[in-house]
């Protein structure tokens, strides 16, 4: 097993990771009879596919001896209403200005990425579009 949910009332879950003891909570959305005031559960699957991307690409930077800290990432879901999903999710990446990487390994990079765990996972009919700002 890998994680305990427990549905505390309020359109609210708390999610215990079993290995790690990390809690998390879940809220749902304002447009969606919630108070927003803590990650949704769709914001949660954006945030996976956007951590799954860099840690991925983190992975394989490590065996090229590249060093992606401080990258940061802007991230966007954009739901759709028929049936209510998420239609698109803009993942934007930001290199520091300091990482100065050759093509080749921009490229094995960037395919490390768009090819991570959580995005083969995803329904093909959502659209993400990613950015890698290098």
């Amino acid at each position: 097993m890998t994680a305990t949910i427990v549905y505390t009332g309020n359109l609210r879950c708390t999610c215990t990771h079993l290995q790690s003891g990390t809690v998390t909570e879940t809220d749902a959305p304002t447009d969606n009879r919630g108070k927003g005031e803590r990650f949704s559960p769709t914001d949660t699957l954006c945030v996976a596919l956007a951590t799954c991307i860099i840690t991925t690409m983190a992975i394989k930077a490590n065996d090229m001896e590249i060093d992606l800290a401080d990258t940061t990432i802007s991230l966007t879901k954009h739901m759709l209403s028929d049936p209510r999903r998420i239609g698109k999710i803009d993942v934007i990446l930001d290199f520091p200005a300091s990482l100065q990487l050759n093509e080749k390994d921009r490229i094995i990079l960037q395919r490390t990425g768009d090819n991570c765990p959580v995005m083969k996972s995803l329904h093909p009919d959502m659209e993400v579009h990613v950015e890698y700002n290098w």
